[in-house]
């Protein structure tokens, strides 16, 4: 067992575990961590606790010291810095005529690396970019190309819903999302409907597959037919969320009528209890 605590770099971020130590840390603490981009100023979100050897990458790299009011003032005039060098990469991005769109800009805890984030539609040839940043900026330089779903992640926004988006929010990985879903939710297959401000499939189509698979694998399939209590059917529809399932009649003029499982679970046993 190892003991850690979840540290997280950006809201919503992916959370990276680390070694304590001595250090008593509690969740929502800043604190001054080595990474492999280099010393980073993080905030505790998970706090300390026991975990498998196999749930975690070995070796740990431990937290360094708890933040103090002179790194939160760093962190600060990092983001300034940033918000200069955005400009001045976008001004070079015009210079040199490049396709590609700059979408954040990041300077790491320590100044030693500033990082560029940025979309294009194709590969991009951004050397003489970088030796022109390289010259402004006195420093290493690392122009990342990112997705568009990590870019709305980025810069936020509001979602179809109403809401801030998930990516921005909450969200600190993002899961695999196929059209498949929607087809089991019965939702409509237009991409205007079921796609996000970056064009993908929402991710919130993930949230209740597990339930719409667990359902579908329960219910009887559309168009077989089925025993029920008043008298064969055939399957017409399903009301997934309440496991509701809608059959047309065939031995009578009652139309279609609405059976729960337990409904149909419970005639099946009947009959069957009957028969012997």
């Amino acid at each position: 067992m190892h003991q850690v605590v979840g540290v997280r770099f950006k809201k919503a971020g992916k959370i990276y575990y680390f070694s304590p130590g001595d250090l008593e840390l509690e969740k929502g603490e800043a604190v001054i961590v080595e990474t492999s981009r280099g010393v980073e100023y993080g905030r505790v979100v998970i706090g300390v606790k026991s975990v498998e050897e196999q749930d975690v990458v070995l070796p740990l790299k431990q937290v360094i010291r708890i933040a103090t009011e002179k790194d939160r003032l760093t962190v600060q005039e990092n983001r300034e810095q940033a918000q200069k060098a955005f400009d001045v990469c976008t001004d070079k991005i015009n210079e040199h005529q490049l396709d590609m769109k700059l979408v954040d800009v990041e300077y790491t805890f320590d100044r030693n690396k500033v990082l560029f984030y940025f979309t294009a539609d194709g590969r991009i040839d951004f050397r003489e970019l970088v030796k022109d940043l390289a010259a402004v900026f006195r420093t290493r330089i690392e122009l990342r190309q990112i997705g568009v779903r990590d870019e709305a992640k980025m810069l936020g926004g509001i979602g179809p819903c109403g809401r801030v988006l998930c990516c921005s929010s909450f969200l600190g990985d993002f899961e695999p999302v196929s059209i498949k879903m929607a087809k089991d939710q019965n939702l409509s297959l237009n991409p205007a409907k079921i796609s996000g401000l970056c064009g993908r499939l929402m991710c919130c189509l993930k949230y209740e597959n597990d339930m719409y698979e667990s359902a579908k694998k329960e219910l009887p399939d559309v168009g077989k037919h089925i025993k029920t209590p008043h008298g064969k059917g055939k399957v017409v529809g399903l009301n997934m969320l309440e496991r509701l399932v809608q059959v047309d009649i065939l031995e009578s003029d009652e139309g279609v009528l609405e059976f729960t499982l337990d409904e149909l679970t419970e005639h099946k046993v009947a009959a069957a209890e009957a028969r012997e």
